[in-house]
């Protein structure tokens, strides 16, 4: 999806907003993965362009994001360099009751996925799951149920995302719900190590 708003949507989302989560410690890159270039675009820039087409509010929570992201920069809140910081960054900023929260290396998010997720029936957080595997980081939070809970946990020992997702009503997209928006089955792929990149990479070349 290309910068600017959607020309398909009569109107934007004005209950949720959109928040692209740029201060992770990309240890495994070995390069802040919010600016680092997939394609040409800068990975925060990507996903914050999907967001911008679908929502009133986008936040760039943390971090420091590409020039060309669109969105409302926000500075980190105290406490340890962690996707629990993020979240609490990114819910502690929003205006709107409910939040969807997207890691900032997600080359193949799409529109029809993020609008599932609005679209699920609400709880105080609303997360896909693969193969087993839950995505927290790119899911919808309810800002006044999760933001205490999240707060509470980054400033104790267990900075586990899951940790706040056994603690608060958690809905889940299973894998069926997921595939039915994400066919090919690319929309949570995310990008952690220079061996992703590259097969990432290929994939949006097709080389």
């Amino acid at each position: 999806m290309k910068g600017g708003r959607s020309q398909n949507l009569g109107s934007h989302i004005g209950n949720v907003s959109g928040a692209v989560l740029v201060g992770g410690a990309s240890t495994r890159m070995g390069r802040d993965k919010a600016r680092l270039a997939v394609d040409g675009v800068p990975g925060a820039s990507r996903v914050a362009r999907v967001l911008d087409a679908l929502f009133d509010e986008v936040l760039l929570a943390g971090g420091e994001p590409p020039a060309d992201a669109p969105g409302r920069r926000v500075p980190d809140v105290p406490g340890p360099v962690c996707a629990l910081r993020g979240l609490v960054t990114a819910l502690s900023a929003s205006t709107r009751p409910r939040v969807l929260v997207a890691a900032t290396d997600m080359p193949f998010l799409t529109a029809d996925l993020v609008l599932a997720l609005v679209a699920w029936p609400a709880a105080d957080a609303v997360v896909p799951r693969t193969a087993g595997r839950a995505h927290p980081l790119c899911a919808v939070y309810a800002r006044e149920a999760v933001l205490p809970v999240a707060r509470t946990r980054l400033a104790g020992d267990d900075l586990s995302l899951r940790g706040v997702l056994d603690a608060v009503a958690t809905a889940w997209l299973d894998p069926d719900d997921v595939a039915r928006v994400d066919p090919e089955g690319r929309a949570l792929v995310n990008v952690n190590t220079p061996e992703e990149l590259a097969r990432v990479e290929a994939l949006l070349t097709g080389s």
